[in-house]
């Protein structure tokens, strides 16, 4: 087994005053070239819009793009005519394929909106574009790692082009969960959205992420009410 610990304040920053974002990998002025990347997981950013501010339109192309909503309410529009409000509970997808412009904003003008934005590196170019959302019950995610996503259309969850699972957890303190790892050649980031979790004797905190690879099984105690994200990703591109 081998694991690479990211702790919250080792994260890179960028705070435009409307915008406070926290990288975990690099992204805009933020760049390490120790964390470019987890396998096909590009991109992890932590972030903080005031209300009524967001981002402009926008292009993408080839790459999938999830956005996670935790807290408040995130106005999406796209180039394929999409036009909708995510929130919590909420997971949304957009592979951008041959490319596609969007926008993305904070809907209210009295509270912030705070997401998690990811990029995973897909396995097929030039794909038709597509967007895709689903809401999440919270009972699903109650002492139980629930897939959220996948690379199969018929799967629980949102699907992407990639050979990549991922599931959320909410547990309260004492329970132990296991993750099976779908396939050999792939590795696991876990990123902890709130409490504090020991992952195989790794402590994790609030926002920590810790990746892990060339294991089959990996141990998740919760030392609190806790709430992470697994993303199981093909480790090598």
């Amino acid at each position: 087994m081998k694991t690479i610990m990211h702790t919250s304040e080792t994260r890179g920053t960028a705070n435009l005053g409307w915008l406070n974002s926290y990288h975990s990998f690099s992204f805009g002025n933020y760049y390490n070239p120790e964390r470019m990347s987890f396998g096909a997981l590009r991109v992890l950013n932590d972030d903080t819009v005031s209300a009524g501010m967001g981002f402009g339109k926008h292009p993408h192309d080839n790459m999938e793009i999830i956005s996670i909503p935790l807290e408040g309410d995130l106005e999406h529009k796209d180039s394929m005519g999409n036009t909708t409000v995510i929130k919590q509970g909420d997971i949304q997808v957009m592979s951008a394929g041959t490319g596609v412009f969007h926008s993305e904003y904070n809907k209210n003008s009295d509270k912030e909106v705070k997401f998690l934005q990811i990029w995973v590196i897909p396995n097929k170019k030039n794909v038709t574009p597509r967007y895709d959302q689903i809401t999440i019950d919270d009972d699903n995610l109650e002492n139980n790692l629930y897939q959220i996503l996948s690379p199969n259309k018929d799967d629980n969850g949102i699907w992407i082009y990639q050979d990549a699972w991922f599931h959320m957890g909410q547990f309260e303190k004492g329970h132990t969960q296991h993750y099976s790892v779908k396939n050999k050649n792939n590795g696991v980031y876990i990123f902890v959205l709130e409490g504090n979790v020991t992952v195989e004797n790794n402590e994790l905190k609030k926002r920590d992420g810790l990746g892990i690879w060339d294991t089959n099984e990996i141990k998740i105690e919760s030392n609190s009410t806790s709430k992470i994200l697994v993303m199981e990703v093909p480790i090598t591109q």
